[in-house]
């Protein structure tokens, strides 16, 4: 099937669309994408929705005007593909996670997969994580299906476990430890995926915050500063890390006051030593030592963050790209290969991956008419 994929991440910084053929399973061929930047008067938008989730009117606005603000994604990279809405098969749509408390068995990604639908003329499938926590899951990560079926089309896994690293306002993990068929729930057998903690989320609020920048351009600001151990090891102190995986986050868990105190740059040179050092706790809950690290999300174009990661993971630490994958796409593409799964009624989601308590078939659809 051809389906596009639409992907608005916690690090609020725009739309990623992705056009892929799939059959949902192995067969994962891009076909083009476009990412499209938020202005401040929509992040701002965002910020409002994200602080009291519970407003209804405004949610609902907010919504609605993301939902618009995906259509045109979805209309401009068809029209750069040269596609019709006709030509599609299926919509993937994330939409915008303004809440995330698994604890309370509560997320919220808010999108209108209807309106989303009429306004395209296409079938949409939205709605991913709800059936997930229904289940007992964490309803997040979502992507480590298609990790594995991204991994098992380069055969990346025969010679060793592999890791994918998602960088965006959170970080999460996949390990992949072996190949196999993708059609069924043994799939989760050789999977473990969790949050790992910050990804750019602090970092970039940090700089917003205090120098109006939206984030630390290639970490030049953490680079100049001084990490202070006794604010680290503040962060770190947080009972998220001692939990066992399968686990997700908020992108508001963390609270950032052991660096209120720090100059700008050593500020944010402790926050992006937070993101480092939990990441190589979460290495350290894994079933074995992965032999290669793959980074994808925005967290891969900050030079300093991966220098970081690669002196303290003690294994190459790569962007996606150096294995021929587009990083700026891959979590949207990620949504078009899961709206494909739920077409079919195969698992998007399970024991090892969210810590369902079986394979779930995630995802509701939305038809145009």
């Amino acid at each position: 099937m051809r389906a596009l994929g639409l992907m608005s991440g916690t690090s609020m910084d725009g739309i990623d669309a992705a056009l892929l053929e799939t059959d949902g399973a192995t067969q994962t061929m891009p076909l083009a994408a476009r990412s499209i930047a938020y202005d401040d008067a929509t992040r701002a938008a965002i910020r409002t929705a994200m602080a009291d989730p519970h407003d209804a009117a405004t949610v609902a606005a907010v919504a609605a005007m993301l939902t618009d603000r995906h259509g045109e994604a979805v209309a401009g990279l068809l029209a750069m593909a040269g596609l019709a809405p006709a030509d599609v098969d299926v919509i993937g749509f994330h939409g915008q996670t303004i809440l995330h408390d698994p604890a309370r068995g509560v997320t919220c990604q808010i999108g209108d997969g209807a309106r989303l639908a009429r306004a395209t003329g296409c079938r949409v499938v939205n709605d991913f994580r709800s059936a997930d926590m229904a289940a007992g899951g964490e309803g997040a990560p979502f992507a480590p299906v298609f990790h594995a079926a991204l991994a098992h089309g380069l055969a990346l896994t025969k010679a060793g476990p592999l890791c994918m690293l998602n960088i965006g306002g959170v970080a999460n993990v996949t390990w992949i430890g072996g190949t196999g068929g993708l059609d069924g729930g043994g799939i989760f057998d050789r999977l473990l995926a969790f949050d790992t903690g910050p990804g750019g989320a602090l970092l970039d609020d940090w700089v917003n915050d205090r120098t109006g920048a939206a984030y630390d351009a290639d970490g030049a600001l953490a680079a100049a500063g001084v990490v202070d151990a006794a604010a680290l090891a503040q962060l770190l102190d947080h009972p998220y890390f001692a939990r066992p995986a399968p686990k997700s986050l908020d992108r508001n868990d963390f609270d950032p006051a052991p660096v209120s105190g720090l100059s700008v740059a050593d500020g944010a040179a402790t926050l992006l030593a937070f993101t480092v050092e939990s990441i190589a706790l979460a290495r350290d809950r894994l079933p074995a030592a992965p032999r290669r690290w793959l980074v994808t999300g925005g967290g891969r174009h900050n030079g300093a963050l991966m220098a970081a990661l690669a002196a303290r993971l003690g294994a190459p630490v790569e962007a996606v790209e150096a294995v021929g994958w587009d990083g700026d796409a891959l979590e949207a593409q990620a949504f078009a290969y899961l709206a494909v799964r739920r077409l079919r009624g195969l698992p998007a989601s399970g024991p090892t991956t969210t810590g369902a308590g079986a394979p779930v078939v995630g995802g509701v659809i939305c038809e145009p008419a």
